[in-house]
């Protein structure tokens, strides 16, 4: 018996000194800036504004024709016929069309910017299948000279995505389209972090050929499932350490990890999936890996085959951020329909999106969904102007959980404004005039409206 008391002796005290640890003087209390990198966007000065005599498409489903849009200090106000007002601005928009601003939920402008060189590709860390840490942010060159075009388009608000090289690409960012000298002064204000994750080819060619995990679907989700039972553990040893400290103890302190660190804002409801995903079937396992893990599954992008599944992915509340018809470039983009859009936007509770992917096609977005629309009414569909807008305004602001600031011409909301020559699904629609928080940012008749970014200075 005796042989073992030391040992006994020694397990007591550690047991001892442990309980003194929990419950001694706590040393300060560790939390995490889940937004280190802080907007620093202030809405450029702005005066009161009174469009009058417009068609105007709301958002919300509206159509009102001759009609007023009326915006102060930075928010829409009133919209509607007559409106009896005093402006310091009255814009006569007889015969033009006013909409919200437009809205593009996966653009890798400032990431992949133009001129394509080598030294400007920024948007896929092709170093590990996941790389949650990276935030695309960090790689955006606000000279870009595709944001300036894309606001000559119409385009107010986008958000940057990483590239879909990797099982999880790293945070994506929602962007105001103003010209700035820095990332932090273009970042919508409280807008949450997006996580770009990717199914299919793209992964599993990508590490397959370099004879790691992934090299097959199934390799996908095993990868996907391994980062989340990781992260769940995160996230309870850093609740289990708050728990313990708000209870008096003096807990040690987790082990930081910045890929952990996203994850576990994904599992908190903090940060929004967004997926590059093809096929029916991966859209539904992505569904399904949501549901196991307690996290919601986002919005699907490019989703070829989004008709197949509508009704499920509005049950599940997905949107689906779609191509009009681009198709067929590779095996998994091969089962197409050019009515792919109009069949997920039929479903009741559904959340249909127009998205270019694309530094040329974000440049006219409008006329993109204008292909929706007239493609699926050409076979018996019946979609009008003032619904299909959503998808590139309303539609567009809930998938990037910004719908309650803007997406539609609604008092109280950011005053994001657009106005068309004309109908804007017309292939001779032109964006006239686009404003930002109430701010004129681009006039197509007068250049000093019309920013060039210093990168462009002194070109030819």
């Amino acid at each position: 018996m005796h042989k073992f008391a030391p040992s006994l002796m020694v397990i007591s005290l550690g047991i001892a000194l442990a309980g003194c640890q929990d419950n001694g003087p706590q040393d300060p209390k560790v939390t995490i800036d889940k937004n280190p990198y802080p907007s620093t966007y202030k809405p450029l000065a702005s005066t009161s504004t009174l469009i009058t005599n417009a068609t105007v498409l709301t958002g919300t489903g509206e159509r009102l024709d001759e009609a007023d849009v009326y915006f102060v200090d930075g928010k829409v106000q009133q919209v509607g016929k007559d409106l009896s007002v005093q402006a310091d601005n009255t814009i006569d928009a007889q015969g033009k069309w006013v909409t919200p601003g437009i809205i593009d939920v996966h653009s890798h402008l400032g990431a992949y910017p133009t001129p394509s060189v080598a030294s400007h590709q920024d948007g896929n860390e092709m170093t590990s299948p996941v790389t949650a840490e990276v935030w695309v942010e960090h790689s955006i060159w606000p000279q870009d000279p595709g944001f300036n075009r894309a606001r000559e388009g119409g385009i107010t608000s986008l958000q940057i995505l990483p590239g879909s090289a990797n099982l999880i690409g790293g945070r994506g960012v929602t962007l105001k389209n103003v010209p700035s000298h820095t990332m932090q002064g273009m970042k919508f204000p409280d807008a949450p972090y997006g996580l770009k994750m990717a199914c299919g080819e793209n992964p599993k060619r990508v590490y397959g050929s370099k004879g790691v995990l992934p090299s097959t679907r199934m390799g996908n989700m095993a990868g996907y499932r391994t980062a989340w039972i990781d992260a769940t553990e995160y996230k309870r040893q850093w609740e289990k350490y708050d728990s313990d400290y708000a209870a008096g103890k003096n807990p040690e302190i987790p082990h930081r990890d910045i890929k952990l660190d996203t994850l576990a804002g994904v599992l908190d409801g903090d940060i929004l999936i967004h997926n590059h995903c093809y096929k029916a079937e991966e859209m539904a396992m992505m569904i399904d890996l949501g549901k196991e893990f307690g996290y919601h599954s986002g919005t699907f992008h490019h989703g070829i085959e989004a008709y197949k599944i509508a009704d499920l992915l509005a049950e599940n509340g997905n949107c689906a951020a779609l191509w009009p018809d681009w198709w067929g470039f590779k095996m998994e983009a091969y089962d197409m329909v050019q009515e792919n859009v109009a069949i997920v936007d039929a479903v009741k509770n559904s959340c249909a999106i127009v998205h270019s992917d694309s530094d040329t096609t974000i440049q006219r977005l409008n006329q993109e969904a204008g292909k929706v629309m007239y493609r699926a009414n050409d076979v018996g569909f019946n979609i009008s102007e003032q619904h299909a807008i959503k998808w590139i305004t309303a539609n567009a602001a809930k998938s990037l959980g910004i719908d309650d600031k803007t997406g539609s011409l609604e008092s109280g909301k950011q005053a994001d404004v657009v106005i068309w020559n004309q109908n804007p699904f017309s292939v001779y629609a032109k964006a006239e005039q686009v404003f930002i928080d109430g701010a004129k940012v681009y006039d197509r008749h007068d250049e000093k409206y019309q920013a060039q970014s210093d990168f462009m200075l002194g070109q030819q």
